[in-house]
């Protein structure tokens, strides 16, 4: 159960906003962004960052949703990995690869590139501070600006699961 009440997203102030996150958001209005309108300009921001993380960068989805729930696992955060597994399977994973995926191992048929996402993610979650060696390994993979998304992503999927963990917001 959360922690602090959700708001009332038809209520005047909050309508306008939450209609718009709906539209955003494939007609749904998450209990993730249900807990942001509490502060809609937080909302706001959050939705606009999110939303350009994950449909307007060029980082392929398969390494975005790797590290998305290699992070959730990490952080003991089942609501971002279960709201993430489906995305995972867009993005190319099988079934057997994102089961190995959500339960913290490299799954079968990883590449280099996605063992140095794995290894990458795993050094931004636990250590902030990465080793060169473990940078090194992404670089024959991914040009500079994919570089700058995939640790933004990192970053930024990192302050989702402690918000959701830290509110304990309700799966869906």
């Amino acid at each position: 159960m959360a922690r602090i009440d959700y708001p009332d997203s038809n209520h005047p102030d909050i309508a306008p906003l939450a209609a718009r996150i709906k539209a955003e958001r494939g007609g749904k209005l998450l209990n993730l962004y249900k807990m942001l309108l509490a502060s809609p300009p937080l909302a706001e921001g959050w939705l606009a960052f999110l939303t350009a993380v994950r449909q307007k960068a060029v980082l392929a989805g398969r390494y975005r949703e790797a590290a998305i729930i290699r992070i959730a696992v990490l952080n003991g955060a089942d609501y971002e990995c279960q709201a993430h597994l489906p995305f995972a399977r867009e993005a190319g994973w099988n079934e057997h690869q994102v089961a190995a995926l959500a339960a913290g191992h490299v799954p079968d048929g990883a590449t280099a590139a996605d063992r140095a996402v794995l290894a990458y993610t795993d050094a931004m979650t636990r250590a902030v501070h990465v080793p060169d060696a473990v940078f090194a390994a992404l670089r024959p993979h991914f040009s500079a600006r994919e570089l700058v998304e995939l640790s933004v992503t990192i970053a930024a999927y990192n302050c989702v699961s402690r918000f959701l963990e830290a509110l304990q917001v309700d799966p869906e």
